[in-house]
């Protein structure tokens, strides 16, 4: 058995494949002893993976990206794409049918504060469609939780949140506005590791491909009941219902439609967005943020 460290950035259901190939022991069939470490945050996941802390971490493209675009030096790269479809959601205190992203003008929006990349992906649907992104009145600095009560009581019109946050502001009545995975693909979750450590650990981590690509399968397929009981023991404090109705709602959204091989559409998407944001001067090139060699090793 080979043993691997795996950096999780931090706990949350659009994150199910990994769980869901925990629970189906698919690792250790592929020969891979797996010790799942939670980092805390994506940041910190990043720094303990480049301190020699762990041999990959999953997270966002968009590190390898943004590093690369600050220091081509920079030897990290993704692989394996797992969640390519964006799964932040928009909700308001009440239904309302036939929401448009050119509606959030004169609204007051709660962003989310926890992570970039969901603000950077609004921002890139703002300005393709020609809109001032400053001109909008949005609240910053609060977390999901703290921004789905205030748009239960009122004092937001709407929140970007994920699941099961989503769960909870309809619970009180709340509905789903706007999903951002309706823009299509883009480069939300893969594994990565530095390009000395991809060479070094080449065969368990064409392993730990086979094990996520057998998890993908089964997600898309498998019914949201059952995929919501065999990540339960990961997430003890959310509820059965609420476990099962987000991965419902992800699987309909068509979360993890894709991958194993990263898709260069969703690259490019997030790329974009990034740009729009400010977050980057340039999009690097994909051949060098994204191995999807390894991933074609794995698969044949």
């Amino acid at each position: 058995m080979h043993r691997m460290t795996l950096l999780e950035p931090f706990r949350a259901l659009f994150y199910a494949p990994f769980y869901l190939a925990e629970s189906l022991d698919a690792f250790a069939r592929q020969g891979v002893a797996v010790e799942m470490v939670t980092a805390g945050t994506a940041d910190a996941a990043c720094a303990r993976l480049l301190a020699g802390e762990a041999d990959l971490a999953w997270s966002g493209p968009m590190r390898p990206m943004l590093l690369r675009a600050q220091d081509p030096a920079c030897t990290l790269r993704s692989f394996c794409a797992v969640v390519m479809r964006d799964p932040f959601l928009l909700l308001g205190a009440a239904p309302r049918q036939g929401f448009r992203i050119e509606d959030l003008a004169g609204l007051k929006l709660g962003l989310v504060a926890e992570v970039p990349t969901p603000v950077w992906c609004l921002r890139g649907d703002v300005a393709a469609r020609g809109m001032d992104w400053g001109a909008l009145e949005t609240v910053r600095g609060q977390g999901m939780s703290a921004n789905a009560a205030a748009v239960v009581s009122g004092r937001l019109d709407l929140a970007q949140v994920f699941e099961p946050f989503a769960c909870q502001v309809e619970d009180a009545g709340g509905a789903v506005w706007h999903a951002q995975a309706s823009r299509g693909h883009t480069a939300y979750t893969a594994f990565y590791a530095t390009e000395a450590g991809i060479a070094a650990k080449r065969e368990p981590l064409r392993a730990m491909i086979r094990a996520m690509a057998e998890a993908l399968d089964v997600i898309r397929t498998a019914p949201a009941e059952e995929v919501a009981a065999r990540i339960a023991p990961r997430f003890p404090d959310v509820p059965a219902a609420h476990r099962s109705r987000a991965i419902a709602r992800y699987q309909a959204l068509g979360l993890w439609d894709a991958g194993p091989l990263f898709p260069q559409e969703a690259f490019e998407t997030l790329g974009r967005a990034m740009l729009a944001a400010g977050a980057i001067s340039h999009i690097p090139a994909f051949a060098d943020c994204v191995d999807n060699a390894l991933v074609e090793e794995a698969l044949t």
